[in-house]
Order: structure tokens, then C-alpha cells, then sequence
């Protein structure tokens, strides 16, 4: 079971290689044995006429010498007229002459000694019967005897008139040497065209099933690499097969469709989104209305201007409608935020330093700064970098418990490679497993307040500059974001003259 599902995970490659290798040697060994069979063949027929002509020569010398004989020609008398003449026979034809009478007893041979093994002095009585029921009144035995194969040919020796007098028998012997020579030397000969033909095979198999699956992994390499969020790219082998070109034509068929659907996907998505963020805005928005209308309401009802407290009183109706007034510029103020692309400036900055000027805004004792190198290039706008810094160390600060015994935020500017690593690690509550796949969402916030656009505007900034945000946490033990940005070398090219380094 094992070994069948082996073979059927087998490449088509491999399936390929191993069918054509499969099919020489099954084609070699049928020819091996149809050609074996042939010579068995050739060899049995050959044996078979050679003995039917011996025996039709010697019959034909048998008469001749039955009507020449002037002896009376009876079975007695057999042995006397073939006392001299069986001998001739024999040398003549190069054969062994045996005579028996009807009842199968033998009457004379042309050898001089009888040998058991070859000559029975008898006719069994089976091919008695079978030579007596056959039209043709003849009967080969076929034997072995001592790995040799042996013919008996047994038939009827008639008078002038047709009376049968006696039986002739003629032992042959039959010599395979020269067809099974042959036959060794020509299986030698097909053993070494075979064997060139498999190394041939073997050379043709590998370059064939490397064309025919060439194209195949092609299309599945480019299967492989699809991605909804890229644009993939088409297939063009206008030379294929026709079935390699039916695959090639559905993959760029999906490969349209997969575009299709992706951009029908993201416009879906924006508008989802964008939906979404009118409603927060909506709703953030409403919030501070309803108080305003209400304390318009009051002040209407109870406004009387020859009140002694007018004045207190109209100043505590303009501090709450301000307040409430620059709650709706706040959130109008992040939409606008998150909805701008930062435009990318040419400005070529010290990261180090600028990291060090956005923290001295906080006067939280437990913030901490490190830095492994004074100066790391890179080139953004330093307004950008100071909204990132500024957005993840707020909140570091708002992720810290009340109660924490020793609150630590912890900010670290290092080289990385072709980057520049900044770290902001709190102890905090960290963020829960269900929210971390939601973290970098517009309008998602875990906080009472606000609208849940920070890390979202900070992702939008980082990935406008070619750069990449992380973050690992642990609930109860706290949170790391890692920004990388990438750094060029004061001396690069990218550094342009008459650009200025901000140290």
C-alpha cells in the first residue's frame, strides 16, 4: 500500500522518464521472445520436412528394391532380402533403418549391435493402434531421452499390390546446435542493439520529459506566485502543445479575473471603509452637539439681563461651547489626517536626533531613550517621523495601568542591516489576542476616547516611505511596535548635493 502511494505521488516528470525506459525494455524482451519462439519454430519444421524427405527417399529405394528382388515378397522373407541391402541403405541416406513385421517384432536393423536405449526390439502397442487407425497409415513419436529430442517415423512397407508386408521405422535424432548458435548469437546481438538503444532511451526520456514539463512548471511556478494584492503576470508561449496551450489560456484567463475581482474587491473595501469612517466621524461629531444645543436651550430660557451674574454666567456658556467647539475641530483635524497622503520630502535627516527632539515634548521621568549609533541617515520628512514617535509613545504612556509600580517606556534607535530599527516597548497591559489582527484598522480603538485613527496614520506614513511596522505583545506584560525605515549613507548618491543634513 505504501509502495502504490509512492508511485502515485510520483512527479510527471518522473512518470515520464520511467513509461519510455519501461516501454524499451518491454519492447526488447517481446522481440527476445518472439525471436526465441521463430527459431523454436523454424527448428521444429525443419526437423519435420527434413525427415518426411528422408523418408519418401528411402521408401522409394525400399520399393525399388522390393520389385527388383527375386525373392518372393512376404514378411518372412524381409529379412532376407534386406540381409545386404539395409546397410547400403543406411550409409546412403545417412540415416538408421529399422524393419519390424505387423505385430510390431523386429525383423531387421542397420546396426550391428542393438542399443536399449535407442532401438526396442518391439513396436509399442499403443502406436500399433495409432498406426493402424490414422488414414495415412503413418506415425512420428516425439521423445527425449537423455536431453537429446528423438523422431520415430513409423509406416507401412507394401508389395506390388499394395498388401502391407512389414513396418519401417526410422529413428532421427534431432540436432538444435547450429539453430541454437544461431539463436545465442542473435540474442547477443540484440542484447548489445538494446543495450545502446536504453542509453539512448534513457538520454531521449530525460530531454523529453524536461520539454513536456518545462511548460508545467512554469504555469505552476506562476500559480504559486499569485497574489490578490499584486498584479501577476501573464504567461506568453505561443509554441506550446495544444493541452499546454488550453492551460496556458485558462491561467491568463484567471489571471484577468483574479484582477477583475481584485480591483472590484478594493473598491469595495474603500468604499466600506470610507462608509464606516463617515459614520464614526458622524457619530464623533454628533456627540458634542447635543450638550450645545442643550446649553443654548438654558441659556435662552434663563438669560434675564438685569441678572447681577450675567456676566459669570455668559462666560460659563462660551467656555462650553468652545470646549464642545474644539471637540468637533479635533475630529475633523484626525479625518483630515488620516485622509491625506503624506507627501514625500526630500529631506535628508538625522533619525537619531529627530527621535530625541519628538520626546522632549513628554516630561513622563519613566520614557527612556537609547541609541546605539549618534547618527543614522535617512531621507522623509522629519514632521512625519515626529508624528510616528509622537502617536506610539502616547500610546505607550495611555497603555500603562494607573496603579503600575514602575511604569517603563523604553524608545531605541539602532542600525539593522539597510535599515534603521526604532523600538517604543511599554510595560503595559498589552493587547489582547482577538484585537491584534485589528490593530492597525481605521476607527478601531480600545480606548474610552478618541477616534481610533493614530496607528492607522502612523501604517499610511511608515509604508509611504518604503519602510515596515511590527509589533509584539504579551497581554499583562506589554507591547513593542518596531519601525524600520531605510537609511542611506551621508556620502550616497541618494544624498544630493547642496542637500542638508538636519544633526
Amino acid at each position: 500500500m505504501n509502495e502504490r502511494f509512492k508511485i502515485r505521488r510520483w512527479s510527471l516528470r518522473v512518470r515520464i522518464f520511467v513509461s519510455m525506459i519501461f516501454i524499451t525494455l518491454i519492447a526488447s524482451l517481446l522481440i527476445a521472445a518472439v525471436s526465441i519462439y521463430q527459431f523454436e519454430k523454424e527448428a521444429k519444421d525443419y526437423h519435420h520436412d527434413r525427415l518426411e524427405r528422408k523418408e519418401n527417399a528411402i521408401k522409394q529405394h525400399i520399393n525399388y528394391v522390393l520389385s527388383t528382388t527375386t525373392y518372393p515378397l512376404s514378411t518372412e522373407n524381409l529379412p532376407l532380402i534386406f540381409r545386404e541391402r539395409i546397410h547400403e541403405l543406411a550409409n546412403i541416406h545417412g540415416m538408421e533403418i529399422n524393419i519390424y513385421d505387423l505385430k510390431g517384432h523386429l525383423l531387421k536393423s542397420s546396426k550391428a549391435a542393438f542399443s536399449v536405449d535407442t532401438i526396442n526390439n518391439t513396436i509399442t502397442p499403443s502406436i500399433l493402434r495409432v498406426l493402424r487407425s490414422t488414414a495415412e497409415k503413418r506415425y512420428v513419436d516425439l521423445k527425449s531421452i537423455n536431453g537429446k529430442k528423438y523422431r520415430s517415423s513409423y509406416t507401412y512397407l507394401k508389395d506390388t499390390h499394395f498388401k502391407p508386408l512389414g513396418i519401417l521405422n526410422l529413428p532421427y535424432i534431432e540436432d538444435d546446435g547450429y539453430y541454437d548458435k544461431e539463436l545465442n548469437n542473435f540474442l547477443m546481438r540484440l542484447v548489445q542493439v538494446y543495450s545502446f538503444m536504453l542509453i539512448i532511451s534513457i538520454v531521449i526520456a530525460y530531454f523529453l520529459s524536461s520539454y513536456i514539463t518545462k511548460s508545467l512548471k512554469t504555469i505552476s511556478d506562476r500559480i504559486a506566485e499569485i497574489r490578490l494584492s499584486k498584479a501577476n503576470e501573464k504567461i506568453n508561449q505561443k509554441d506550446s502543445p495544444q493541452e499546454i496551450s488550453l492551460l496556458v489560456h485558462s491561467y491568463n484567463g484567471l489571471v484577468d479575473d483574479l484582477e477583475e475581482s481584485a480591483a472590484k474587491l478594493a473598491q469595495k473595501e474603500r468604499e466600506e471603509a470610507w462608509r464606516e469612517m463617515a459614520k464614526q466621524v458622524a457619530h464623533e461629531i454628533k456627540n458634542p452637539l447635543t450638550p450645545m444645543r442643550l446649553t443654548v436651550q438654558s441659556f435662552q430660557r434663563k438669560f434675564d439681563p438685569s441678572d447681577p451674574d450675567i456676566n459669570r454666567k455668559l462666560d460659563e456658556f462660551s467656555k462650553t461651547l468652545i470646549q464642545q467647539i474644539d471637540t468637533m475641530t479635533s475630529v475633523a483635524s484626525a479625518f483630515s489626517s488620516f485622509a491625506s497622503m503624506p507627501a514625500q520630502q526630500n529631506e535628508t535627516i538625522n533619525i537619531v536626533k529627530i527621535v530625541q527632539l519628538a520626546l522632549e515634548i513628554f516630561n513622563e521621568s519613566y520614557i527612556n531613550f537609547s541609541s546605539d549609533e549618534p547618527v543614522i541617515i535617512t531621507r522623509m520628512d522629519r514632521t512625519q517621523l515626529i508624528r510616528i514617535i509622537t502617536n506610539l509613545v502616547k500610546n505607550a504612556i495611555q497603555a500603562l495601568p494607573d496603579d503600575a509600580a514602575a511604569p517603563q517606556v523604553n524608545v531605541r534607535v539602532a542600525r539593522h542591516g539597510n535599515s534603521a530599527r526604532i523600538t517604543v516597548q511599554d510595560n503595559g497591559k498589552g493587547i489582547t489576542l482577538e484585537n491584534k489582527s485589528r490593530i492597525f484598522e481605521p476607527k478601531f480603538t480600545t480606548k474610552t476616547s478618541g477616534m481610533g485613527l493614530g496607528l492607522g496614520i502612523i501604517k499610511n506614513i511608515v509604508e509611504n516611505y518604503n519602510g515596515t511596522i511590527t509589533f509584539e505583545s504579551m497581554p499583562g506584560k506589554g507591547t513593542t511596535f518596531t519601525v524600520e525605515l531605510p537609511v542611506i549613507h551621508p556620502d550616497s548618491p541618494d544624498n544630493k548635493e547642496g542637500q542638508t543634513i538636519n544633526l
